[in-house]
């Protein structure tokens, strides 16, 4: 091969042949040469081409060889030119055919200008036929910013129909950039382009490279649209497709709208894509893009990938309405008719072993959805907010390892979603019965409800631990205004048989709330009211905790128990109660009211703690000391004080006592029915609900005083038991009356003038005796300043008529006679 291109190299150089003189040399068909030929073709006054040559040759069988030819194609009212230029054609006058075996140079100009050469122009005339001054350059210069140069080769052009096609490759250039295609027809008369096949244009959009490829495309001069077949754009990393795209084209060149049918896409750098059967675009005079419509069922995807974090998105919608910014920018999209956009986080562990890899996900559901965009930088574009109506769901789940879900669901009339950098979702904010569902990883189910709710999120990035094991980085806090309903469902126990009826939740009211992931508590405020089993519970602020469960209630508290709501079916042993919680007061009917600074209700436990002057009664019973708790599964209340000026106190009634609300009675029966109330004072108290019975122990306080109408005593401790309500509690029964007190260690008890010693004092409710006694060796001792002392194995004091009895032993009476 290298000897054949030698030896044509040296016979070319040796026999130079010249193309164009060829025919001159040959001889046998030429018949006259000329010089300066012009054809030209006129219908109705109007000229429809010319054809100039500088030089012709004619040969015998009527065809004619043309040098340097230019053929000028005119619009009927002189509005444009278009030139094609070639070095030879063969011009066959009886066919009407010109034919290029060699390069050519095509001109077309676009409608609307009318070059300085048109048959019909003037010396100003240019854009748009507006004057722009008074010389053919500068109508020349006009007319050039709309031209299309076009390059190729083996080009004929037909006379009757003012066709030019060639079948090889063709070049083309215009304002808006450079291209080329294999294959061209060009119908001057109809003003219609066909690019055959492997369609390319290179242009610019602002600094950024566009790149566009067809499998075919057409071109409708008359009507300035462009028809692509399996069309094709690369714009900054990205690409967009069609299956068949038809593009408007304003008179100046600029595209002003686009057709997409049976499929589009759309693709970016940063990995999203956007996919519908239909779509369209609005253009502004800059060719970029104002407006935007997709339908048939749009879907959008995206994957993005930061460190040790990978996201995706999936959404779909059956239309989309896009606008951009005047800078070509998408801006905002509008879906309707059924959104749903699902997304999902995986942060993988980190180098720390300790560290377990995470999982968000989440998925909007709402009737429509308009999403707001800015700009990131490298000229994408990210989502700013996202903005639904009519009704919106979103529903999640976190998972850390392999670890329990925390499900998680978010709901409101109209909601609106705020986006950090990198597409992070920071943020909603839903209007109108606004409810938020979370459910920890140790099983409690928090319902939350108001007129408005406000939740950020937390940034799940790897390691991130702020949000607690409760909440998986999902919720990192909110703010709920307005008419705030909480439900608090906690775990059922381990253990639990199938089928057992579930611990009774926890609910709460309030005019505000606000959620700290960190933590996960709950801050009501406004009035804010919790009603857990039988117990409800009211204070200025009231801080609930996700993970537990518990509550505490801070400033002004007050509750009120009511044993019937919290569990009608106990029988008085504990875990009965099918809430889970038994009943415990004052052993009494009804309810029982609580007031104190502070409380605390544990969920797991059942108990509720009040503390700070804390004060509780039912009917006429009632216990106040710094410190009261009430366990409700044990029933049993403790109350503890350590400080002497606030002691434990205990003011119960006394089964010998008047009824609530009667005036007492007179004579006998008013000595009889005395004492009517019994005080006890102490460091500490126990009382049993299943016992009917409290002990009173003396602790910081150093003894137990325990006072009634008639008689007071100090002791170490007291012991009173209680009687059932209804039984001895008088008519249609009522407050749980003292049946017996039982003071014990170092008693000492004073009635009047007189005062007893002894180790163990007896009090009965009903008959409203007191019995003293002592021990072996230090026997009850009664000392009375009018009639002695009097000592003996028991003393027992008869409240009812003043007299004390002695009983059993040896009997020792000192009396001190008057002057």
């Amino acid at each position: 091969m290298v000897a054949l291109v030698a030896y044509l190299v040296v016979g070319k150089w040796k026999n130079p042949l010249n193309l164009k003189e060829l025919p001159q040399r040959l001889g046998v068909d030429i018949k006259a040469e000329g010089k300066g030929i012009t054809y030209s073709q006129s219908h109705g006054g109007h000229t429809l081409f010319k054809i100039h040559a500088s030089k012709e040759v004619q040969l015998k069988d009527n065809r004619v060889l043309l040098h340097d030819v230019k053929i000028e194609l005119y619009g009927e009212d002189g509005s444009r030119v278009d030139r094609i230029e070639g070095n030879e054609f063969e011009y066959d006058k009886a066919a009407g055919t010109a034919k290029a075996a060699g390069p050519v140079e095509i001109t077309l100009m676009r409608p609307g200008v009318a070059p300085a050469i048109a048959p019909k122009a003037t010396s100003g005339q240019a854009l748009s036929n507006k004057p722009k001054g008074s010389t053919l350059a500068v109508a020349a210069h006009a007319a050039s910013a709309g031209e299309i140069h076009v390059k190729t080769s083996g080009l004929t052009f037909y006379e009757k129909s003012e066709i030019a096609s060639t079948p090889n490759h063709v070049d083309f250039s215009m304002a808006q950039g450079t291209g080329s295609s294999m294959g061209a027809t060009y119908d001057s008369k109809q003003g219609h382009l066909v690019l055959d096949r492997a369609v390319e244009l290179n242009t610019t959009r602002g600094a950024d490279a566009v790149v566009l490829h067809a499998q075919h495309g057409e071109f409708e001069r008359q009507t300035d649209i462009c028809n692509l077949q399996l069309a094709k754009a690369d714009y900054r990393g990205g690409e967009a497709t069609a299956t068949a795209a038809k593009v408007l084209f304003r008179p100046d060149g600029s595209a002003m709208h686009l057709d997409a049918t049976g499929g589009f896409t759309l693709s970016t750098a940063t990995g999203g894509h956007v996919a519908a059967p239909i779509g369209s675009m609005d253009f502004n005079e800059k060719s970029q893009p104002r407006h935007g419509h997709l339908e048939g069922g749009v879907t959008m995807d995206s994957v993005s990938r930061s460190g040790l974090r990978t996201r995706t998105v999936h959404g779909t919608a059956p239309t989309a309405e896009m606008d951009f910014t005047p800078q070509g920018d998408l801006r905002h999209t509008h879906l309707e008719r059924g959104v749903d956009i699902h997304s999902e986080e995986r942060t993988a562990a980190s180098a720390n072993p300790k560290s377990d890899a995470l999982r968000v996900s989440r998925t909007w559901q709402s009737p429509v959805a308009d999403v707001e965009f800015r700009k990131s930088g490298h000229g994408q574009v990210e989502p700013a907010s996202v903005h639904g109506a009519t009704g919106v769901v979103v529903t999640g789940e976190s998972q850390r390892g392999k670890g329990p879900a925390s499900p998680f669901r978010l709901a409101s009339d109209d909601m609106t979603g705020m986006f950090g950098p990198r597409s992070v979702l920071t943020a909603m904010l839903g209007v109108g019965h606004a409810s938020l569902e979370e459910t920890t990883v140790t099983g409690v189910k928090q319902t939350s409800s108001a007129d408005r709710l406000e939740v950020r999120f937390a940034s799940g990035e790897a390691g991130n631990e702020k949000a607690g094991q409760g909440a998986v980085a999902q919720v990192e806090s909110a703010e709920l205004d307005g008419h705030v309903f909480l439900v608090q469902q906690p775990a059922a126990k381990a253990g639990t048989q199938a089928g057992a009826e579930a611990p009774a939740p926890m609910q709460a009211w309030a005019g505000r709330a606000v959620y700290e992931g960190t933590g996960e508590w709950l801050h009501l405020t406004v009035n804010p009211r919790v009603v857990d089993g039988g117990l409800v519970v009211t204070a200025e602020r009231i801080d609930v905790s996700h993970e537990s469960g518990d509550a505490f209630a801070h400033g002004n508290v007050k509750a009120t128990w009511d044993s019937e709501d919290a569990g009608k079916t106990s029988t008085g042993s504990a875990g009965n109660d099918k809430a889970g919680q038994g009943t415990v007061a004052l052993g009494g009917n009804g309810p029982a009211h609580v007031i104190s600074t502070e409380a605390q209700l544990h969920q797991a436990t059942g108990e509720a703690t009040f503390k700070g002057h804390a004060r509780l009664w039912q009917q006429a019973n009632s216990v106040s000391a710094p410190l009261i708790i009430l366990d409700r599964q044990r029933q049993t209340l403790v109350a503890r004080s350590s400080d002497p000026a606030e002691p434990v106190q205990a003011v119960l009634l006394s089964a010998g006592g008047s009824e609530p609300g009667k005036p007492p009675a007179k004579g006998d029966a008013a000595r009889h029915s005395t004492p009517a109330v019994i005080s006890v004072r102490g460091g500490d108290m126990k009382y049993s609900d299943a016992e009917h019975k409290a002990v009173m122990h003396s602790g910081a306080l150093g003894a137990v005083v325990a006072e009634t109408a008639t008689a007071t005593s100090l002791s170490n401790e007291v012991e009173l038991t209680l009687l059932p309500p209804g039984n001895h509690a008088g008519k249609d029964g009522g407050s749980a009356q003292v049946d017996r007190m039982i003071a014990r260690g170092q008693v000492t008890v004073t009635s009047g003038g007189r005062r007893g010693t002894g180790e163990q004092l007896v009090y009965s409710g009903e008959t409203g005796e007191y019995m003293l006694t002592g021990t072996a060796a230090t026997p009850p001792r009664m000392t009375d300043t009018a009639r002695g002392n009097v000592t003996g194995e028991a003393l027992i004091f008869h409240s009812h008529d003043d007299s004390v009895s002695v009983e059993g032993g040896i009997t020792k009476t000192e009396t001190t006679a008057p002057k």
